[in-house]
């Protein structure tokens, strides 16, 4: 595996077809943000700012590595409250998997995924809720 500048991924008999890897990165951003439950994706892995949905930048909290024939990604995301995180995480690492692998032909040999943070809604927020308040 190599993260080189794109690699001759495919030659056919009219010339040769790359793949940049910011491509790879954009389409596990969007595969990301597309399973149920993620609020948004961390601004990287050394503690980054986190970003939540709605902004432009797809391929952050995203890294990747990509080979002739292989890729494997790493995700940075911020769960929303209430929603189960390892099911979260593992529709994350399938819809990564299913769209880089249709999208590109590559074969993906590992999803990671790294949990940051989890996003309260302001309704949800516990300083929000009222200090008389008791779940019985």
């Amino acid at each position: 595996m190599s993260t080189e500048k794109p690699n001759e991924f495919e030659r056919t008999d009219i010339g040769e077809i790359q793949i940049a890897p910011e491509v790879i990165e954009i389409i596990a951003g969007l595969a990301t943000v597309e399973v149920k439950g993620v609020a948004g994706m961390s601004g990287g892995f050394a503690g980054g700012i986190a970003e939540l949905l709605g902004r432009k930048n797809l391929s952050k909290g995203v890294k990747v590595e990509v080979g002739q024939r292989e890729a494997a990604v790493d995700v940075s995301v911020i769960i929303e409250y209430g929603h189960r995180l390892p099911e979260v995480a593992s529709e994350i690492q399938r819809n990564i998997k299913r769209s880089i692998e249709m999208m590109t032909g590559l074969t993906v040999i590992e999803v990671n995924v790294q949990i940051h943070d989890v996003h309260f809604k302001s309704a949800e927020r516990v300083e929000d809720i009222e200090p008389n308040h008791r779940v019985k």
